[in-house]
């Protein structure tokens, strides 16, 4: 209700004072009042972490993670920060974030303007929220790609104590080639270096952090699966999809559609989509997916859910639907798994000729296998915790199955804000 009030007047700002005039309420918000609580939701494990619902906030909010204690007050089962990179920079000039308000859509240009990962970690220390804290971390504009790793295992470095999990972003289309690093030699030795590592500091610090990997919509043909095994074969704990589109498919006929940059927000919604369902058949249980791209509705997060996603995460569209969408999502994934009691729990298959490491526990490797896993792999359950005691399963779920939620009923559809 009171975003319906706000967003006339945010719409008459340029989108990236407004972006900057949201933070600055959210980051007043969470130092002035109490805490709050996530969406009460049947709780989830993933990437060996408790999840206390589905929905989550996409990197690029709140790049220097100075406003989480406002975020956690929406509801989010789930916060990431970021993109930050090693060294402090400006970005691309301004004007670099667009509105396409009838295809409730964004293009921005942003190159990962952050004001260095020093400072993230500085406002982590701050806050309060002791949640579910995704860190999202790049490589600075000026670092070649040649030496993106050095960028990448600095900032790991510096942000492992501090993150619930880590996530590589290797494909905004905002930094001049970065998305190289998604294919080839580049990947595989990336992917090699960030596990090398990511052991070593889970060693030093008695804790496993897990790291996702963040990839593109726009994909060559073939790269889905390559970028899927080479995931799997360096133990990466889950993958993100996707990141913005270069694409214009949809919105070529609008004002403002021929800047540059990546679109997200609706007409990303299918492509997203269609990655994660190619994605998820190529991982085959290897690793989970959390689907982000072009939530708007509650039955884009159902979409994301049924093509093989684990979670979701938003951004774009809380600038056209505001935090009535994290509701609107959070009882789309609750009625999805009450319908599909199936496929609630995440089973991970690794080969059981992958290595272990000798020092921490992986959660690749944990027990709990079940016995009816297929010859030459290892089904792992990453199960959801048990119900209360005194609470039948069929209890514990039929009183919210009895009606479809009303952003999934087919006689609704989300009212403009």
């Amino acid at each position: 209700m009171l975003y319906e009030i706000a967003r006339p007047v945010l719409f008459s700002l340029d989108p990236e004072t407004a972006h900057e005039t949201t933070l600055a309420g959210l980051n007043l918000a969470g130092r002035l009042l109490p805490a709050a609580r996530p969406l009460p939701a049947k709780p989830v494990e993933v990437m060996g972490l408790q999840f206390p619902n589905r929905i989550g906030l996409a990197a690029g909010l709140d790049k220097n993670g100075e406003a989480i204690d406002g975020l956690a007050r929406m509801g989010f089962g789930f916060i990431e920060i970021g993109t930050i990179t090693p060294r402090a920079q400006p970005g691309n000039p301004k004007p670099r974030m667009f509105r396409l308000p009838s295809a409730e859509a964004l293009i921005n240009r942003m190159g990962f303007n952050n004001e260095g990962v020093d400072t993230l970690v500085a406002n982590v220390r701050r806050a309060r929220y002791r949640g579910i804290l995704g860190i999202n971390i790049g490589k600075n504009a000026t670092t070649p790609n040649d030496k993106a790793i050095d960028d990448y295992l600095y900032c790991l470095n510096r942000v492992y104590e501090h993150a619930s999990y880590i996530a590589v972003n290797i494909s905004s289309p905002n930094t001049k080639n970065l998305r190289d690093l998604q294919s080839g030699d580049a990947l595989n030795s990336l992917l090699s270096a960030l596990r090398m590592r990511q052991l070593e500091l889970a060693d030093q610090h008695d804790r496993y952090v897990p790291v996702a990997i963040k990839i593109a919509p726009d994909l060559e043909p073939g790269m889905i699966g390559e970028i899927a095994d080479l995931l799997a074969h360096h133990r990466m704990d889950a993958v993100i999809a996707t990141n913005t589109t270069i694409s214009r498919n949809g919105v070529l006929h609008l004002p403002g559609a021929v800047e540059l940059g990546g679109l997200s927000g609706a007409p990303l919604v299918s492509r997203s989509t269609e990655v994660i369902t190619e994605l998820s058949a190529a991982l085959a249980g290897r690793l989970p997916v959390i689907g982000v791209g072009g939530i708007t509705r509650g039955t884009d997060a159902w979409n994301k859910l049924e093509a093989g996603a684990t979670l979701v995460q938003v951004y774009s569209g809380l600038v056209f639907r505001g935090p009535g969408l994290i509701g609107d999502v959070a009882d789309a994934c609750q009625y999805y798994y009450e319908q599909n009691p199936d496929k609630r729990v995440f089973k991970r298959v690794v080969p059981v000729t992958a290595e272990a490491p000798e020092t921490v526990s992986d959660p690749a490797t944990a027990e709990g296998a079940p016995a009816t896993a297929a010859p030459g792999e290892l089904a792992i359950s990453l199960d959801e915790p048990d119900q209360p005691q005194g609470v039948a399963p069929e209890q514990a779920t039929d009183s919210a199955a009895d009606a479809t939620p009303a952003v999934l009923r087919s006689d609704t559809s989300p009212g403009q804000p």
